[in-house]
């Protein structure tokens, strides 16, 4: 259930009901996803006025160069998390391993984990470009009251309880997803309240984007450059438009309210894909499949895939269903 101008705390609270666990702690998980959010914003909102643009001067444990605002909002999360005592564990794109928090009273009996890309797009930060936040949660398969172990974050994306992505942009925005439909909402910065601003978002059946790194075109299997032309050809409703930002939040985001394809395939430089299965591609594909689109590596289902890895990486396809059906039946030859 919906109504305009509903708060986020508000619809929080409304829709606990809908939860098949509902029992306040998933509410008060999102509650502090959305606190963070507000921080790493204000963060993100003075990147140009103080020194927190560029490089960190570190790698993470992806290979990747660290940018000032990667550790920053890992740290925000990190510690939102942690001192509202609600979950058992945090796996971040940034950390090595995952983090075991223990609860109230120093036990381990909180319910969930999350699994969070903090700053997904940050080398954009410096040119002023969208950037954002990814965040899934799972329920803990181990026994509560024992630490969390590694099979608590290995578990395929259909498991997730919840998931969702903040874009800071022209506006900031928390999309999200319990299973039951993606909801967006739009932060008033003067009072610092998300207001419900899309409701039941849903991607168009088809659409005319494609979004896709074409500078790696060279080293793409020969079904995605199939693929690609055929975005090209002029015929029917095509060509298509090629739009990419490189912020995938920002990509996705922009594909679900016009219509569109998301691709990061595999190639002859990253033999797996360059993005991470639990981190980026799991939570997108719930809310991607949520608003009505599909998600696949090329070939099999992305929530379908069992993690042997924190930081396994895979191909990712996604967007509106039909666009993604056509990509498969020419990955498929």
């Amino acid at each position: 259930m919906t109504q305009p101008h509903q708060t986020l705390g508000e619809y929080i609270i409304e829709n606990q009901k809908t939860f098949q666990y509902s029992s306040g702690e998933l509410s008060r998980l999102i509650n502090s996803i959305r606190l963070a959010a507000k921080v790493v914003n204000h963060e993100v909102n003075k990147a140009g006025l103080v020194d927190i643009t560029g490089a960190y001067g570190e790698t993470n444990v992806q290979g990747e160069d660290q940018q000032k605002l990667d550790v920053l909002a890992n740290e925000l999360f990190i510690e939102t998390l942690i001192n509202r005592e609600i979950v058992c564990g945090i796996a971040s794109e940034e950390e090595d391993d995952f983090i075991t928090v223990k609860g109230h009273n120093e036990n381990h009996d909180n319910k969930y984990v999350v699994l969070m890309d903090p700053l997904d797009g940050s080398s954009n930060i410096d040119v002023n470009v969208s950037v954002g936040t990814i965040f899934s949660i799972y329920r803990r398969i181990t026994p509560a009251g024992e630490p969390v172990q590694l099979k608590d974050f290995l578990q395929p994306g259909h498991q997730q309880v919840a998931a969702g992505y903040i874009i800071y942009g022209t506006s900031t925005m928390l999309v999200y997803t319990t299973g039951h439909g993606v909801n967006g909402f739009t932060l008033n910065p003067a009072i610092g309240t998300y207001y419900l601003s899309h409701p039941n978002m849903q991607f168009p059946e088809s659409g005319r984007i494609y979004s896709v790194n074409e500078g790696n075109y060279i080293h793409f299997p020969i079904g995605v450059k199939k693929y690609i032309k055929y975005c090209q050809e002029e015929e029917g409703d095509r060509p298509y438009t090629s739009r990419y930002i490189g912020s995938l939040v920002s990509d996705i985001h922009r594909n679900m309210i016009k219509g569109g394809i998301y691709m990061y395939p595999k190639s002859s430089k990253a033999e797996n894909g360059k993005l991470r299965l639990l981190y980026e591609c799991n939570p997108m594909a719930f809310i991607v499949e949520q608003a009505g689109g599909k998600a696949s590596d090329g070939f099999q289902r992305i929530m379908d895939i069992q993690p042997t890895e924190l930081h396994e990486r895979v191909p990712f396809f996604c967007g509106s269903k039909k666009m993604v059906e056509k990509a498969e039946e020419f990955m498929s030859k």
